[in-house]
């Protein structure tokens, strides 16, 4: 199974990009992705961005994590 996590690009250079993910920032490949813009939201996967979605649907996807998240570390 793999799992992607949202988060926003904030930098771009080249084929790389950062970007921020709970306070903090990492760079990341974006060599995946077509086109991307500073202040998309990236889904990231092993260090690469393999994909671009809407603001409300990474917004969302963060949450459910969260959730799962504290469900889990309440167990």
């Amino acid at each position: 199974m793999c799992l992607a996590v949202p988060a926003k690009l904030v930098e771009i250079h080249d084929n790389e990009g950062v970007i921020e993910l709970g306070g903090s920032r990492k760079t990341v490949l974006l060599t995946l992705v077509t086109d991307p813009k500073v202040g998309q939201y990236v889904l990231l996967h092993a260090g690469y961005a393999i994909g671009v979605i809407e603001e409300a649907e990474a917004l969302e996807l963060a949450a459910l994590q969260r959730a799962v998240m504290e469900s889990e570390e309440a167990e």
